[in-house]
């Protein structure tokens, strides 16, 4: 069900390419969102040493791109099996052993996942209903939220998938693979 692709498993099936595509490209544009946050860091910081004058709200700034940023990540994370995995205990499990403890894992996100989703959801309603705004500069605080809930649905279909691959395994007795640890 999957084929490698460099260091991590990339999905097979048109449903899969179309998933790993997505949420290739969100992990790209929330690099471009660290970026960006970096560099508004770097110049407010330069700013208040040099001139007195930091960025206004560079707070808030980086707070609206690291949320977007890690929403973006999470996707690609779960496709390519980056998620930290304490398998102290399974290690010399069979693979048949580790699919079905894998899918039970994905069973248990994929609850958690739909009701922050939900909760996402009700809260950007809440904050539109309400016009708050960042004091700095007229910025809605919900404006990003949607960006936040598209990634939280491609999030979803990311677990789907993953725990479509874990029940498989587990039939099959093939866990799905795993990108290698940086000591190995």
């Amino acid at each position: 069900m999957t084929e490698q692709h460099g260091d991590a498993a990339r999905p097979d099936g048109a449903f899969g390419r179309v998933l790993f595509g997505i949420a290739k490209a969100l992990a790209v544009f929330g690099g471009v969102l660290s970026c960006i946050m970096a560099t508004v860091v770097a110049i407010s910081v330069f700013g208040r040493y040099a001139f007195s004058a930091p960025i206004n709200g560079d707070y808030d700034i980086v707070g609206i791109l690291s949320g977007c940023a890690i929403f973006a990540f999470l996707p690609y994370c779960q496709l390519v099996r980056g998620n930290v995995l304490a398998d102290f205990f399974t290690q010399r499990a069979p693979d048949r052993v580790k699919a079905a403890l894998d899918a039970f894992g994905n069973m248990l996100f994929l609850i958690a996942m739909i009701l922050f989703t939900w909760r996402l959801y009700h809260g950007m309603l809440e904050m539109q209903q309400s016009s708050e705004q960042i004091a700095a500069f007229a910025f809605y605080r919900w404006w990003t939220i949607p960006f936040d809930l598209f990634c939280a649905v491609v999030m979803i279909c990311a677990i789907l998938y993953s725990l479509l691959e874990d029940i498989e395994g587990a039939k099959t007795g093939h866990a799905a693979e795993r990108p290698a640890a940086s000591g190995e």
